[in-house]
């Protein structure tokens, strides 16, 4: 079971992902990380992901190889986040077969029916706790 998150500019969305999602992983899931730049992928490898990597051909490979992707919203839009996500990033994530857990942010411009005056905190919560649960019960089968 691979868990990857992505994210970009400074990285602190997937850190919080990563600090949240750390101690309730369980035994045998893989956490990795991918960051659009040097410094998001940073910042989630000092979080605590086992590996990481940049880019959009990092990007490419993480929506080909996870079973579960977790990220902001932005990653499946085109020039968001200040143009960082490109077409070739937000069309893989968007066409990966992992099961996509998105944190809605309105800092992309994209507000998200129902999760408005949610905390990003809570909402990092709750991403961690799905992705963990997906994992578990993905562990248990095998």
């Amino acid at each position: 079971m691979t868990i990857i998150v992505l994210d970009g500019q400074g990285g602190g969305i997937g850190r919080a992902l990563i600090a949240a999602l750390l101690p309730q992983l369980p035994e045998g899931a893989q956490l990795l990380c991918v960051g659009t730049n040097a410094m998001a992928t940073a910042t989630m490898l000092k979080a605590g992901a086992q590996r990481g990597a940049t880019g959009e051909n990092a990007v490419r490979w993480a929506a080909e190889h996870a079973d579960v992707l977790v990220a902001p919203i932005a990653l499946v839009l085109k020039d968001s986040m200040m143009g960082e996500v490109t077409a070739e990033m937000a069309a893989c994530v968007g066409a990966s077969r992992a099961v996509r857990i998105l944190v809605p942010t309105e800092r992309c411009g994209t507000h998200v029916a129902g999760a408005h005056g949610a905390s990003l905190q809570s909402l990092v919560e709750d991403a961690a706790q799905q992705a963990a649960g997906i994992a578990r019960s993905a562990l248990l089968r095998a």
